[in-house]
């Protein structure tokens, strides 16, 4: 089976890089395309693949149109002569059309409902799209959907080890409770005219956070120099190490709260928008709270409250039950799409087989 993976940003890696190795040792012949997006040519290349950079992340609406296109085309022609048995991406913008002309299967696992006009021009095209249960946006009749988060196809504890070595490279006195912060810079499309923390608030934030312990930030926009100091001072690929000893999280990225749900740390994110997965972990689990980038002073003071609160125990019970309902992605991901590529894009008979997935 040949299988062609678009990797278009630095987390989808991390969603994808189990489901490759286990491919790659059942045989499967894995083909890679990318986008020059922050640090995902760094992290392929870390990881050891081979891949080929299809497009530079562009900014604003013309600009992701205009990659959209460019990305698109070289994808079509550079598979053309040796089309894969089946296209997969996050999103799944850059891989659906080529897929379609090339009259492959093409599946899109997605997890983001205000991303409507990429939405809109992806879905009707695409074989499958794969979200959680949680999912909250219309999808159509190529809807599968499983019992868990993009973010368990990494993080689950058969994929996940947390290192306390990582204490001693933040230079952390042990025990010492300290925060990740996490800020946006807000120009991925579904990202357009939002916003999340004041420049003001941002400074509150850490100032007020500081005072308990060691506060570090990972921030894709430039950061302001009273806040420099606090930057993440480690390579980006431990930040999940990080996590995972961390007391709090506060930050402006979906992806990164859903991360410290699964590894037991509480997470406030800080958003105009929420999203199933977050809403889901907030209602069902007690892990996350989302708060409108409107209220800002709520969230500083939760994260203020939390800190204060000195009981730890109900993390972890919170995290076990969660996982105890939850799959592991990564081994659902590798079966869905070996059962697709041998029912020749059968979804209905995919769908069957799948409902008695219990990994």
């Amino acid at each position: 089976m040949h299988i062609l993976v678009d990797i278009s940003h630095p987390a989808h890696v991390h969603f994808f890089r189990n489901a490759l190795n286990l491919w790659e040792k059942r045989g499967h012949r894995v083909s890679i395309v990318s986008r020059d997006k922050d640090i995902t040519l760094e992290l392929l290349d870390k990881y050891g693949y081979q891949h080929t950079c299809l497009s530079k992340a562009r900014k604003g609406i013309l600009g992701l149109a205009f990659e959209l296109l460019e990305h698109e085309g070289k994808l079509y022609w550079m598979m053309r002569n040796d089309p894969p048995d089946i296209f997969l991406e996050i999103a799944g913008t850059f891989i659906v059309h080529a897929a379609k002309l090339l009259k492959k299967p093409s599946v899109v696992f997605y997890d983001t409902e205000n991303a409507t006009i990429s939405n809109a021009i992806t879905y009707p095209f695409a074989t499958a799209i794969c979200t959680p249960s949680c999912y909250q946006g219309r999808v159509g009749k190529g809807h599968i959907t499983y019992s868990g988060y993009h973010e368990l196809a990494y993080l689950h504890p058969a994929r996940f080890q947390p290192d306390p070595e990582i204490i001693n490279k933040l230079k952390i006195p042990q025990d010492k409770p300290y925060t990740i912060v996490r800020f946006v810079n807000w120009e991925a499309g579904h990202d357009v005219a939002q916003k999340g923390f004041s420049l003001q608030g941002k400074i509150r934030l850490i100032n007020e956070l500081n005072s308990f312990g060691p506060v570090f930030i990972t921030s894709e926009a430039p950061l302001p120099r009273e806040l420099e100091g606090f930057r993440f001072p480690l390579s980006s690929s431990l930040i999940h190490q990080a996590i995972s000893f961390s007391s709090l999280y506060v930050g402006e990225s979906a992806t990164m709260a859903s991360e410290c749900c699964i590894l037991g740390v509480p997470a406030i994110f800080v958003s105009p928008v929420g999203r199933g997965y977050t809403d889901e972990q907030e209602k069902e689990y007690g892990l996350c709270y989302t708060i409108s980038d409107k209220e800002e002073d709520k969230a500083i003071f939760l994260a203020l409250e939390l800190m204060r609160n000195k009981s730890k125990e109900q993390w972890p019970m919170k995290r076990a039950k969660m996982l105890q309902e939850k799959v592991d992605v990564t081994q659902w991901m590798v079966q869905f799409v070996e059962e697709l590529v041998k029912k020749d894009g059968d979804l209905e008979k995919v769908r069957e087989i799948m409902r008695s997935f219990h990994g």
